[in-house]
């Protein structure tokens, strides 16, 4: 079973752009063939996330900061949580998820067989365009609340800012892959969809904010330099906002050189993954 994974053919070369844009138009068509389903996940989506923004706003009506964060700068940092996010669940989460589907119907045989990278294919299959939404949103939000701050934004800011909401992405992304490949052993993996709920709410605050209880300094550590969870949203928003990186400047290398970590450890578990498995016709 050594061979599992390893599909491409040296007598091939699959162009993955045109590939991934075939992929994405195909996800496209479905999602307009159901436009009912489709609305109502947007509205779904619009509801949520108005809803955090009137909670927020009834908190800020309250006080004029939050630890370092004023009302819009929170905004700004709310924002980049769920441009990350919506990301994240529109081209990585339906594919993920879907991994134990085809281990459970014995589909993943036919992936395996095709002359191309078996991660690619398990990874970008499926674009949940309902999700596109949120990522439009949270722009809008971004946009206006760098506006109302006033803020001077840079070329160069807006580069950086980019740079680390790919690697929070990437993070994101090595995190979920890695645990769908436990749908191997586990068969129909439910835990996906609770694990990265879990991890969307300790992401959903800047991590200074969990120094202010007891046993918040260990959260803090745990996740900022172990799993850095906190710091893929955090620190790109102190670079966007220009505020002051917490505990110091050199916390920017965090989150890229674990991201680099974790895609790497992903894709070896990946790997070790299918050597593991068991065709449906075995």
């Amino acid at each position: 079973m050594e061979t599992w994974g390893m599909s491409n053919s040296p007598s091939f070369r699959p162009n993955y752009l045109q590939v991934w844009l075939a992929f994405f138009r195909n996800s496209l068509v479905r999602s307009m063939m159901f436009r009912g389903h489709f609305i109502i996940e947007v509205l779904t989506q619009t509801f949520w996330i108005s809803a955090q923004l009137i909670l927020f706003e009834i908190i800020y009506g309250r006080v004029g900061h939050i630890q370092d964060w004023s009302h819009y700068e929170y905004f700004a940092f709310l924002a980049t949580g769920m441009l990350i996010n919506g990301l994240v669940e529109a081209f990585f989460m339906p594919n993920c998820a879907n991994f134990s589907e085809l281990i459970r119907t014995g589909n993943l045989d036919f992936v395996l067989l095709k002359p191309i990278d078996t991660q690619f294919l398990v990874s970008f299959q499926t674009v949940d365009f309902a999700m596109i939404n949120q990522v439009v949103i949270s722009l809008g939000i971004l946009a206006f609340s760098l506006w109302k701050l006033g803020a001077a934004v840079t070329v160069t800011s807006v580069l950086m800012y980019l740079l680390l909401v790919a690697i929070g992405v990437g993070f994101f992304y090595a995190l979920m892959i890695a645990l769908a490949s436990t749908s191997i052993w586990m068969g129909r993996n439910q835990s996906l969809y609770e694990f990265w709920f879990y991890l969307t709410v300790f992401a959903r605050y800047p991590q200074g904010f969990y120094r202010q209880a007891n046993g918040g300094e260990f959260l803090w550590f745990t996740f900022s330099f172990i799993l850095p969870i906190l710091l893929v949203v955090t620190v790109p928003s102190r670079v966007l906002l220009e505020k002051a990186l917490d505990p110091n400047p050199a916390v920017i290398v965090v989150a890229p050189l674990m991201t680099l970590l974790l895609l790497f450890v992903s894709r070896w578990i990946f790997n070790w993954s299918l050597s593991h498995y068991k065709s449906a016709s075995s």
